[in-house]
Protein backbone atom coordinates (compact mmCIF):
# COMPACT_ATOMS: atom_id res chain seq x y z
CA UNK A 1 0.00 0.00 0.00
CA UNK A 2 2.79 2.19 0.36
CA UNK A 3 4.27 1.63 -2.23
CA UNK A 4 1.14 2.06 -4.04
CA UNK A 5 0.67 5.69 -2.64
CA UNK A 6 4.38 6.20 -2.71
CA UNK A 7 4.30 5.84 -6.77
CA UNK A 8 0.72 7.74 -7.33
CA UNK A 9 2.10 10.62 -5.50
CA UNK A 10 4.92 10.55 -7.56
CA UNK A 11 2.81 10.49 -10.65
CA UNK A 12 0.87 13.52 -9.68
CA UNK A 13 3.74 15.44 -8.27
CA UNK A 14 5.48 14.88 -12.19
CA UNK A 15 2.00 15.78 -13.58
CA UNK A 16 1.46 18.91 -12.02
CA UNK A 17 4.91 19.60 -12.26
CA UNK A 18 4.43 19.56 -16.27
CA UNK A 19 1.69 21.49 -16.10
CA UNK A 20 3.53 24.51 -15.00
CA UNK A 21 3.49 27.02 -17.72
CA UNK A 22 5.73 29.99 -18.16
CA UNK A 23 4.34 33.15 -18.36
CA UNK A 24 4.39 36.98 -17.95
CA UNK A 25 4.87 39.25 -14.61
CA UNK A 26 1.62 40.92 -13.92
CA UNK A 27 3.92 44.46 -13.87
CA UNK A 28 6.98 45.85 -14.18
CA UNK A 29 8.08 49.15 -13.87
CA UNK A 30 11.98 50.21 -14.11
CA UNK A 31 14.29 52.30 -15.97
CA UNK A 32 16.72 51.11 -18.54
CA UNK A 33 20.44 53.65 -19.42
CA UNK A 34 22.09 52.98 -22.45
CA UNK A 35 24.20 54.96 -25.60
CA UNK A 36 21.36 55.73 -27.66
CA UNK A 37 19.02 56.62 -24.10
CA UNK A 38 17.63 56.42 -20.87
CA UNK A 39 14.03 55.15 -20.21
CA UNK A 40 11.27 55.04 -17.25
CA UNK A 41 8.87 51.98 -18.40
CA UNK A 42 5.91 50.64 -17.44
CA UNK A 43 5.24 47.00 -19.09
CA UNK A 44 1.94 45.06 -18.10
CA UNK A 45 0.85 41.66 -18.98
CA UNK A 46 -1.90 41.50 -21.26
CA UNK A 47 -1.82 37.17 -21.53
CA UNK A 48 0.81 34.73 -20.61
CA UNK A 49 2.95 35.75 -23.30
CA UNK A 50 1.74 39.37 -24.55
CA UNK A 51 2.69 42.24 -22.78
CA UNK A 52 1.78 46.10 -23.64
CA UNK A 53 4.76 48.26 -22.47
CA UNK A 54 4.29 52.46 -22.43
CA UNK A 55 7.70 54.73 -21.69
CA UNK A 56 8.97 57.83 -22.19
CA UNK A 57 12.31 57.90 -23.17
CA UNK A 58 15.22 60.21 -23.39
CA UNK A 59 17.31 60.61 -26.87
CA UNK A 60 20.82 62.02 -26.29
CA UNK A 61 22.28 64.49 -29.18
CA UNK A 62 25.42 65.59 -28.95
CA UNK A 63 27.69 68.04 -31.70
CA UNK A 64 30.54 69.93 -31.62
CA UNK A 65 34.36 70.23 -34.09
CA UNK A 66 35.63 72.85 -36.51
CA UNK A 67 31.99 74.38 -37.24
CA UNK A 68 30.38 75.05 -33.91
CA UNK A 69 31.87 77.46 -31.59
CA UNK A 70 31.43 75.17 -28.72
CA UNK A 71 30.40 71.22 -28.16
CA UNK A 72 26.86 70.92 -27.42
CA UNK A 73 24.52 68.34 -26.25
CA UNK A 74 20.45 68.04 -26.11
CA UNK A 75 18.48 65.67 -24.45
CA UNK A 76 15.12 65.16 -25.77
CA UNK A 77 11.95 63.41 -24.74
CA UNK A 78 9.85 60.64 -26.32
CA UNK A 79 6.77 58.63 -25.68
CA UNK A 80 6.07 55.14 -27.16
CA UNK A 81 3.77 52.44 -26.83
CA UNK A 82 4.60 48.81 -27.94
CA UNK A 83 2.95 45.56 -27.95
CA UNK A 84 5.02 42.67 -27.29
CA UNK A 85 4.50 39.04 -27.63
CA UNK A 86 7.32 36.74 -26.38
CA UNK A 87 7.61 33.68 -28.06
CA UNK A 88 10.28 31.34 -26.03
CA UNK A 89 9.62 32.26 -22.53
CA UNK A 90 7.78 28.01 -22.58
CA UNK A 91 11.22 26.85 -24.03
CA UNK A 92 13.14 28.48 -21.81
CA UNK A 93 11.65 27.10 -18.68
CA UNK A 94 11.29 23.78 -20.08
CA UNK A 95 15.38 24.10 -20.61
CA UNK A 96 15.79 25.45 -16.77
CA UNK A 97 16.59 28.96 -17.90
CA UNK A 98 15.36 32.15 -15.75
CA UNK A 99 11.95 33.47 -17.01
CA UNK A 100 11.75 35.37 -14.09
CA UNK A 101 10.35 39.51 -15.02
CA UNK A 102 9.83 38.33 -18.40
CA UNK A 103 13.59 37.35 -19.70
CA UNK A 104 13.07 35.94 -22.85
CA UNK A 105 13.15 36.55 -25.99
CA UNK A 106 9.95 38.70 -28.17
CA UNK A 107 8.79 40.36 -31.15
CA UNK A 108 6.73 43.85 -30.75
CA UNK A 109 5.39 46.68 -32.72
CA UNK A 110 6.40 50.05 -31.46
CA UNK A 111 4.26 53.57 -32.10
CA UNK A 112 6.48 56.49 -30.77
CA UNK A 113 5.75 60.12 -31.06
CA UNK A 114 8.69 62.82 -30.09
CA UNK A 115 7.09 65.99 -29.69
CA UNK A 116 8.67 69.52 -29.26
CA UNK A 117 7.28 70.30 -25.84
CA UNK A 118 11.27 70.61 -24.76
CA UNK A 119 14.43 70.19 -24.77
CA UNK A 120 17.27 70.23 -22.46
CA UNK A 121 20.40 71.65 -23.70
CA UNK A 122 23.43 73.84 -22.82
CA UNK A 123 22.38 75.89 -26.04
CA UNK A 124 19.61 77.86 -26.23
CA UNK A 125 16.54 78.25 -28.97
CA UNK A 126 16.73 74.47 -29.69
CA UNK A 127 14.02 72.80 -30.94
CA UNK A 128 13.16 69.23 -32.79
CA UNK A 129 10.87 68.52 -35.01
CA UNK A 130 7.88 66.42 -33.80
CA UNK A 131 7.96 62.81 -35.40
CA UNK A 132 5.60 59.67 -35.55
CA UNK A 133 7.00 56.51 -36.05
CA UNK A 134 5.87 53.09 -36.17
CA UNK A 135 8.69 50.55 -36.25
CA UNK A 136 8.45 46.51 -35.70
CA UNK A 137 11.55 45.24 -33.65
CA UNK A 138 13.12 41.64 -32.45
CA UNK A 139 14.63 41.73 -29.22
CA UNK A 140 15.60 39.60 -26.00
CA UNK A 141 15.46 40.72 -22.12
CA UNK A 142 17.78 38.73 -20.35
CA UNK A 143 17.90 39.17 -15.90
CA UNK A 144 20.31 38.87 -13.46
CA UNK A 145 21.01 40.29 -9.41
CA UNK A 146 17.32 40.03 -9.25
CA UNK A 147 16.09 43.17 -10.01
CA UNK A 148 18.87 43.66 -12.63
CA UNK A 149 18.28 43.56 -16.78
CA UNK A 150 19.46 44.17 -20.10
CA UNK A 151 17.48 44.36 -23.22
CA UNK A 152 18.77 44.00 -26.46
CA UNK A 153 16.52 45.47 -29.49
CA UNK A 154 16.70 46.08 -33.25
CA UNK A 155 13.94 46.44 -35.97
CA UNK A 156 13.59 48.85 -39.28
CA UNK A 157 10.59 50.81 -39.58
CA UNK A 158 8.71 53.86 -41.31
CA UNK A 159 8.11 57.71 -39.29
CA UNK A 160 7.09 60.77 -40.55
CA UNK A 161 8.36 64.48 -39.34
CA UNK A 162 4.93 66.37 -38.53
CA UNK A 163 5.27 69.30 -40.71
CA UNK A 164 4.08 70.28 -44.39
CA UNK A 165 6.58 69.64 -46.77
CA UNK A 166 8.57 65.73 -45.29
CA UNK A 167 7.62 62.56 -46.61
CA UNK A 168 7.74 59.34 -44.81
CA UNK A 169 11.63 57.74 -44.12
CA UNK A 170 12.83 54.92 -42.57
CA UNK A 171 13.77 54.37 -39.21
CA UNK A 172 15.92 52.10 -37.94
CA UNK A 173 15.96 51.57 -34.04
CA UNK A 174 18.75 49.67 -32.44
CA UNK A 175 19.15 49.77 -28.94
CA UNK A 176 21.34 47.95 -25.77
CA UNK A 177 20.08 48.71 -22.38
CA UNK A 178 20.74 47.80 -18.74
CA UNK A 179 18.40 48.47 -16.02
CA UNK A 180 16.63 47.78 -13.03
CA UNK A 181 13.31 46.90 -12.05
CA UNK A 182 11.73 47.90 -8.98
Amino acid sequence: MRKLLFILSLIMGFQSFSQENASLKKSLIGIQIGLFGAEFYNEARLSEKFSFRSQMELYPSIWGGDMYSKTGFALTPAFSLTPKFYYNLQKRKDLGRNTSNNSGNYVSLKVEYIPDWFVISNTKDIHVSETISIVPTWGLRRNFAKSFNYEFKAGLGIGKILKKGYTTQVIPDISFKIGYDF
